[in-house]
Order: C-alpha cells, then sequence, then structure tokens
C-alpha cells in the first residue's frame, strides 16, 4: 500500500494549469473530475479506459485528496 505523502505527492496545484484547480500531476486533469466520475457511479476501470494517462494511484490520490481537504474545513453553529 503506497503511504498517504507518495499519494499527495500526485496531486499539484499550479496557477498556470486549470487557474490552480488540484489536478493529477502532469495532467489537466482535476480532482474534482475524478471524484464526481466516481460519484455519479463510473468504475476506477471505466476511468482508466476512459482516461489511459491516469494511473490507479492517481485516483486514490483524488479520493485521498479530497477527503483530506473535507477534513480540514470548519464548521460554525448558527
Amino acid at each position: 500500500m503506497m503511504n498517504t505523502a507518495r499519494l499527495l505527492k500526485r496531486i499539484v496545484c499550479d496557477p498556470e494549469v486549470m487557474i490552480g484547480k488540484p489536478v493529477i500531476k502532469g495532467t489537466r486533469m482535476p480532482v474534482e473530475l475524478i471524484v464526481e466520475k466516481l460519484a455519479a457511479g463510473e468504475t476506477v476501470p471505466e476511468l482508466l479506459e476512459d482516461y489511459p494517462f491516469l494511473k490507479e494511484d492517481d485516483i486514490r490520490a483524488a479520493l485521498f485528496y479530497s477527503a483530506r481537504s473535507v477534513s480540514r474545513e470548519e464548521v460554525y453553529a448558527v
């Protein structure tokens, strides 16, 4: 199993690529698109077939990055 630090190195934010949104390193594939496609019911094998430049660890990295981002959200009672 790949450690989390190595997974997170697969995600980059560069203002010159996709307006700085987090993407898979070396691509213009946004993390949010991967997560949305999985949430809509696409499978990992389907994503890998549709986007042959992706690796399974890229998809894991996108999911881990998303989980980490949500875990850092602050919630305030109203």
